[in-house]
């Protein structure tokens, strides 16, 4: 296993929300864009290059407002489905029945990751995971359930299917290490679950000062 770059505990999250500036409406804010940046911080020593440590980019979708084909833009086909099926009741954000059972209470919104990337340097290492679950914690407040579709086909870009379907099986279980669970094809989420919080005990562990293997 390569050494990392600096201590990842030095890394920081810079959450961002985008619109075009002239979205001012208040149906415009929805649905929401977000960016999570995770870098180190400038009071840390670290190669230059290696400072972008990662991206995460996060949709927030209104269980209780309309959908239209235009959210199919922002949310992704399959996210616009999976809330046009999941979602019982528009006017109150009630879920399925069987989804609203794994699924504590919270506000009537939807998280949809859509993307992780890690820089090279900072691959191997697990913090992809950690730091999904530490940007879905800070969004917990904001929304009740989080959802993630993974595709072999988003890991297709020069057509190697074998390895797609590998990289595809990969992302599914860093999902389910951070408390996810499979439900009709989509990886969901309970944004209160405690395990996105025990997601960052194993670097903690090894990386908090006078820790061993640190």
């Amino acid at each position: 296993m390569t050494e990392l770059p600096a201590n990842p505990l030095s890394i920081e999250l810079a959450i961002s929300h985008r619109r075009f500036w002239w979205q001012i409406d208040d149906e415009d804010q929805q649905p929401e864009q977000w960016h999570v940046s995770a870098d180190v911080s400038v009071l840390d020593a670290c190669p230059a290059r290696a400072r972008h440590v990662g991206d995460i980019s996060l949709v927030i979708a209104d269980l209780t407002r309309e959908r239209n084909l235009l959210d199919s833009v922002v949310l992704g086909e399959w996210a616009l489905e999976f809330v046009a099926e999941t979602v019982l009741d528009p006017d109150e954000g009630k879920l399925h029945p069987e989804l609203d059972a794994k699924i504590g209470p919270g506000p009537p919104r939807m998280v949809i990751l859509r993307r992780v990337e890690v820089m090279e340097p900072w691959r191997g290492h697990g913090l992809g995971a950690s730091l999904t679950a530490a940007a879905l914690r800070i969004l917990a407040p904001d929304a009740r359930i989080g959802a993630c579709r993974v595709s072999p086909l988003e890991f297709r870009p020069d057509g190697d299917r074998v390895t797609a379907e590998f990289l595809s099986l990969r992302a599914g279980s860093m999902l389910e290490r951070i408390g996810f669970r499979r439900w009709r094809g989509v990886h969901v989420i309970d944004l209160r679950d405690p395990a996105l919080l025990d997601a960052r005990m194993d670097v903690l562990d090894r990386w908090w000062p006078g820790a061993r293997g640190a």
